[in-house]
């Protein structure tokens, strides 16, 4: 066994493994070991080389196509029969029930069964021929980057479950978000900036907040580090006024020491390890943060093809651009929330479909389709995986006269860059964008092909806990090979 044995003298000081290891001559450690060791939670015997910087880059399973995941999330659920999946049905069906409505799929009020059919026209653009509504013009001319998956599918119609289940391929809180696994399995490329960022809504947060970025039963390392797309991109980040660097430094060489110390008489502790490297981190961080996001430093047609310089796209095109910044200074996995709050402040259509729509579309849709373009003209797009989507989609079905229901049966998301088969639909909803029905997609299936892009192998990447190897995927989760390049 490890001897993670003491020398501290006092033992008004001792924490619980201390108070076993010396305690009845030592005997409560023996009991102790044997929980460790069923749990997989022992210090290995071989030194572990990666212990004092957790993000050390490690090499992925296989050949990666991308190096970075940039996810554009439209919380509340964008309506898909409005965005990216066309549905003439829904026009002679009008006014009509439509046979595949189930009642219990419905989250709000929708009980009615009638028709809704979208308000938007659709036409092919690009020479895919992909057909897209009227509200994301500037998504239209990038649509051969895209690979749009229209037959998503979700476990639950509540936002929050389904959030969860987005991030972290469980409805329940708790577990490991993708971008904690991402940066568990193959670390980061920048000793300078969190390898994991997130950046949400001016107008709040999404339902389970934190949650949806935590690094679960993953050391905390991992988690995502919420930046701010305006002044300090982290609170507390700047030393203060009256405190010099060289002051920080000696601080800094104290705390380590006395860390340090600490760690030698405790030497299978990864959480000490990991505080350690935080505060190192943040150290740096005072000096590569700033400059990471200062978007000032781009030029001004840049910052016009992000659309900063319009009022309605000017806030998430500040988060898009800076996300590139990032991803280009190494940081492995940024999220960008577009809504907050609830209702119609995020893409939740339940009081209409139009306002909502009307709202949100034009804000994101100018910088997208600039972050597409930047990309690929700075030669990152081939390896940067891009996501969009939200937790689930819309009902095809009236909801108060306006508006559309929660509908976990079938959505749209779409991939881009990053190995991904651009040009491309796949999958399929019924005739009124209800259900997936050709070749259905599930969460597991879209978390498995991302870590693929990545390098990683869904099934291998694991982390023992409570006696089993945990997954992002869990028991499931297929690689969609036809959407690969």
């Amino acid at each position: 066994m490890t001897n993670n044995r003491t020398t501290t003298a006092n033992p008004l000081i001792w924490n619980r493994r201390q108070l076993l290891q010396t305690a009845g001559v030592g005997f409560g450690s023996l009991a102790f070991h044997h929980l460790l060791q069923r749990d997989g939670l022992l210090a290995s015997e071989t030194p572990d080389t990666n212990l004092q910087n957790p993000l050390a880059a490690k090499n992925p399973h296989i050949p990666a196509k991308a190096k970075s995941v940039i996810f554009l999330f439209a919380y509340g659920g964008p309506s898909q029969v409005d965005s990216l999946d066309p549905k003439p049905a829904l026009e002679k069906w009008q006014g009509k029930s439509i046979p595949v409505f189930r009642k219990e799929d419905a989250f709000g009020k929708t009980t009615a069964d009638t028709a809704f059919p979208s308000p938007y026209r659709f036409a092919k653009h690009g020479q895919s021929g992909i057909e897209v509504s009227e509200m994301f013009p500037e998504i239209a001319t990038v649509v051969d980057e895209l690979c749009v998956i229209r037959s998503m599918h979700c476990e639950s119609n509540n936002h929050a479950p389904a959030l969860f289940q987005m991030n972290t391929g469980f409805i329940l809180p708790g577990r490991p978000s993708m971008g904690a696994w991402a940066t568990y399995g193959l670390g980061s490329e920048t000793d300078s900036l969190p390898a994991f960022v997130v950046m949400w809504d001016h107008r709040g947060g999404p339902v389970g907040g934190a949650q949806g970025w935590t690094s679960g039963f993953l050391p905390a390392a991992y988690q995502g580090t919420p930046f701010r797309s305006q002044g300090e991109p982290i609170i507390d980040l700047n030393l203060p006024s009256n405190i010099q660097p060289e002051q920080q430094q000696a601080r800094l060489r104290l705390l380590k020491s006395l860390n340090e110390r600490h760690l030698s008489d405790n030497s299978g502790d990864a959480e000490l390890a990991s505080r350690i490297f935080s505060y190192e981190l943040a150290y740096r961080m005072q000096m590569a943060a700033p400059e990471a996001v200062d978007i000032q430093q781009e030029t001004t047609a840049t910052q016009r093809l992000y659309g900063v310089d319009r009022p309605i796209s000017s806030y998430f095109g500040r988060q898009c651009l800076m996300a590139r910044r990032l991803v280009e200074r190494g940081v492995r996995f940024v999220q960008l929330y577009s809504g907050g709050a609830n209702q119609q402040l995020s893409w939740d259509a339940h009081a209409g479909i139009r306002e909502n729509m009307e709202q949100h579309c034009p804000e994101v849709d100018q910088p997208i389709a600039g972050l597409i373009k930047d990309l690929k003209q700075r030669g990152l797009l081939d390896e940067t995986l891009i996501i969009w989507g939200g937790e689930f989609g819309r009902m095809p079905t009236n909801q108060d006269g306006t508006g559309r229901d929660h509908n976990p049966r079938g959505f749209t998301m779409f991939l881009a860059g990053g190995g991904v088969k651009g040009g491309t639909v796949y999958g399929a909803t019924d005739e009124f964008g209800y259900a997936a029905t050709v070749d259905p997609v599930s969460i597991p299936d879209l978390h498995a092909t991302s870590l693929h892009l990545l390098g990683l192998d869904h099934e291998r990447l694991t982390f023992h806990h409570r006696g089993r190897d945990m997954r992002l995927t869990d028991v499931s989760g297929q690689v969609l090979q036809d959407i690969l390049a």
